[in-house]
């Protein structure tokens, strides 16, 4: 059974920086794809960014070059650095795994970790 537990959700301001992060158990690398999505409210929930299980990154087109998704394979951490933040970027951010190559229907979530961008 995957865990995924997230941490470093908060505030910021426009232009501001976050690192979100997500302790993840129970799984061997190359198993699964990791990544992030997010949801506001009254909103769909989106793909943010994944880390493809068999290699490769991929991005929504609205946080390419501002975000930055990375693993550390020794500590199982997926980690993703938010850069020049927008107010549009707030919702709630999720860890999930997907036993698939390219994430389109993760098996495991997170509890989510808020982020909040002020103008």
């Amino acid at each position: 059974q995957v865990q995924l537990v997230e941490s470093g959700g908060g505030s910021a301001q426009a232009g501001g920086s976050l690192r979100l992060s997500c302790a993840a158990s129970g799984y061997t690398s190359r198993s699964y794809c990791l990544g992030w999505f997010r949801q506001a409210p009254g909103k769909e929930r989106e793909r943010v960014a994944i880390i493809a299980r068999y290699g490769g990154k991929s991005y929504v087109d609205s946080v390419r070059g501002r975000f930055t998704i990375s693993q550390d394979n020794d500590k199982n951490i997926l980690y993703l650095e938010m850069n020049s933040l927008k107010p549009e970027d707030s919702a709630m951010y999720y860890c999930a795994a997907d036993r698939e190559h390219f994430c389109p229907t993760p098996d495991f979530w997170g509890q989510g970790t808020q982020v909040t961008v002020s103008p």
